[in-house]
């Protein structure tokens, strides 16, 4: 795709127009910029909140932008007549028999507007609302003729309640909430004096046919495929947290991310303009904390995978490797022959005849010969003590003359006839299973090293993108760098614990052969 030749001076422009709007206004850079952007999207914002918090004065800022560029403004009531926004009926065409508005100086003729208490609006007014927001059309009497509407800010004091006001509650990509000043902000309100601002130079302002312009080359910006993985996880989200979104609705994103890529000159979105997806998917203003949080743990994301799939993937592997590091094979000599264990010497006949032993590990003897005895002595034969006992009582005193050859005959051991154990050792692998379990780990190596890399551009550049971009809230710079920094120690635990694994599989027992 071909590089813009206008990125530094409309990204210039742009920023000088979006000071010049905020001169004189106190915490309300963000809903501002959200006004601007809208209105280069072609979109609408929503400002809920109390009264008395500027949400009128912006839309009158946002106006200044443009050149010949015609504010509407009016407060909705339940009682407000379609005439009061659309203009009153023609009473000259009436006589003629025909149904037509007068629209000069109404809604149908302005380029912005600013609808305070949008959702008391009645179903009188609703439908051709509607159609006027979304697709730039008011229905005059037969005629369905086009408006030179470039923005639509609402304000509410509250949302809309009930399923009539839901699709046009939807017309309004970006939604802010507006708080009354903090009282870090208090000082500076308290030395305001009223003074109206000056507008910005008249050659500072944007025509129509630039925005047309601007508006068609920024659909032409790529969405890459992180910025795609993006989005597609935050559908997850929202639809875990059951905070609806409509198809139209991520449409409409998609190019709002588009606008904000080709205002800084870049043919292709970013992360970092996904900062504004906070104030497209809320609800209801305290969910959208919850979302920002969502976004901010995701910095960095250079790639599809995500963090979390790093962390079960090393974890698996690291299982993996411990079973076969603990795992036993039978031992085997150097003809191939299985070994088995013979009083812990190795043989390779798995049965055969040896001492037995009592309990107590001690070698046991064949009873002494007597008539119609066993002298196994029903299997527990005798310890050398009980022979030693046995000639004591049979001869009436101790006398080794008689124990002494008894128990050095073989032919009074308790031979028994026995099954030896497999003789066991660490199981040997093929040269084969090693390098393919090497070439795995390397392989994932290799993937977090490019994450790697991707998280420490971002750090390094966080501060001056960030700072830079047009529509992020200022400020924003620190708690990114800090969520990248936690990003990239975790990211280099995993390299250490990958260097570890294969290591572990490097050492594991190979089979000669």
């Amino acid at each position: 795709m071909r590089q813009p030749q206008h990125d530094t001076s409309l990204k210039s422009r742009l920023a000088n127009l979006r000071d010049h709007l905020a001169v004189g206004l106190i915490e309300r850079e963000t809903p501002l910029r959200l006004a601007l952007l809208a209105a280069l999207a072609g979109e609408h914002l929503l400002l809920v909140g109390p009264p008395g918090t500027a949400k009128s004065e912006m839309a009158r800022r946002l106006r200044q932008a443009f050149r010949d560029a015609p504010l509407f403004e009016r407060l909705l009531t339940r009682f407000t007549v379609p005439e009061e926004l659309f203009g009153p009926l023609s009473i000259k065409e009436l006589e003629a028999d025909r149904y037509h508005r007068q629209t000069d100086g109404y809604l149908p003729s302005a380029a912005f507007a600013f609808l305070d208490e949008i959702f008391k609006a009645n179903s009188a007014i609703l439908n051709a609302l509607l159609t006027l927001l979304n697709e730039r059309e008011f229905d005059n009497g037969t005629e369905r003729v086009q408006t030179p509407l470039i923005c639509a800010i609402g304000a509410s004091n509250e949302l809309p309640e009930g399923e009539e006001l839901a699709a046009l509650y939807d017309r309004f990509l970006l939604r802010c909430h507006v708080a009354p000043v903090s009282a870090e902000g208090f000082d500076t309100l308290l030395e305001l004096r009223g003074d109206k601002p000056p507008e910005p130079p008249l050659d500072l302002r944007l025509s129509r046919t630039s925005l047309e312009t601007f508006r068609a080359e920024a659909r032409m910006v790529v969405l890459p495929a992180e910025v795609k993985a993006l989005l597609k996880a935050l559908r997850a989200f929202l639809e875990e947290q059951r905070i609806p979104v409509s198809d139209r609705r991520w449409r409409k994103i998609v190019y709002l991310l588009q606008v904000s890529a080709w205002s800084h000159g870049r043919t292709e979105a970013s992360i970092w303009d996904g900062w504004l997806l906070q104030h497209c998917t809320w609800e209801r203003p305290e969910q959208r904390e919850a979302i920002f949080n969502w976004y901010q743990a995701r910095l960095g994301t250079v790639s599809a995978a995500e963090p979390e799939r790093f962390t079960k993937l090393v974890g698996a592997l690291e299982r993996q490797l411990e079973l076969e590091k603990q795992s036993r094979s039978q031992a085997r000599n150097e003809d191939g022959q299985p070994l088995f264990l013979d009083e812990n010497k190795p043989v390779t006949k798995p049965e055969g005849k040896r001492r037995k032993r009592g309990s107590d590990k001690e070698l046991l003897f064949l009873a002494p010969a007597e008539r119609n005895r066993d002298r196994t002595m029903g299997g527990k034969g005798m310890t050398r003590a009980e022979v030693e006992q046995y000639f004591y009582n049979h001869y009436g005193y101790r006398d080794a003359q008689h124990s002494e050859p008894y128990l050095a005959d073989k032919n009074n051991y308790y031979i028994e006839d026995c099954q030896f154990p497999p003789m066991m050792e660490p199981t040997r692998y093929s040269v084969v299973h090693v390098q393919g379990r090497e070439r795995q780990v390397q392989e994932l190596i290799e993937e977090v090293s490019r994450y790697r890399a991707g998280l420490d551009a971002q750090v390094q550049a966080v501060t001056t993108v960030v700072d830079e971009h047009l529509w992020i809230a200022p400020g924003f710079s620190g708690p990114a760098r800090s969520s990248l920094e936690q990003r990239q120690a975790h990211a280099n635990l995993l390299a250490a614990r990958l260097e570890k694994l294969r290591n572990g599989v490097l050492a594991l027992p190979r089979d000669a052969t």
